[in-house]
């Protein structure tokens, strides 16, 4: 019960590399999520989130337009906007050490491969905490 694949979310909602920003910024919203896997052909490339769609998105001070920013936005592909190389963790990795990855590195989640580098899951900060309440639950 103290491993990753106890806990993390398995079969993440994913986007395909050639998926504009827009699509990406749309299936978060519906999902009610803030990272997505990113795949090409059925194999994972990479992670692209919330917090980079913010980053690469002209600021207010810009003097483009909102249909302008909205039209960038509908060409630029996920690939490139996402981190092609994110910090991964296999599905046996314990929590606590997942939850120093996160601590050491300042995530919010990360991305669960097997040992071929196949996503099978993801591990958030949400998940993490369930588990604390579980075994808070069970220890009283």
């Amino acid at each position: 019960m103290t491993s990753v694949e106890a806990w993390m979310t398995k079969n993440p909602v994913t986007i395909d590399q050639s998926a504009s920003i827009i699509e990406a910024i749309h299936l978060m919203k519906e999902k009610g999520i803030r990272r997505l896997p990113v795949m090409a052909k059925g194999r994972f490339t990479g992670l692209i989130t919330e917090r980079m769609i913010k980053d690469y998105t002209p600021g207010k001070a810009t003097s483009l337009d909102t249909w302008e920013v909205h039209y960038l936005l509908s060409k630029t592909a996920v690939k490139d906007v996402m981190n092609p190389k994110p910090i991964t963790v296999t599905p046996d990795v314990d929590l606590a050490t997942a939850a120093q990855i996160i601590l050491d590195h300042k995530l919010y989640g990360l991305c669960v491969v097997d040992g071929q580098g196949a996503l099978v899951g993801i591990m958030s900060v949400g998940d993490m905490l369930r588990a604390v309440v579980a075994f808070m639950k069970t220890s009283k």
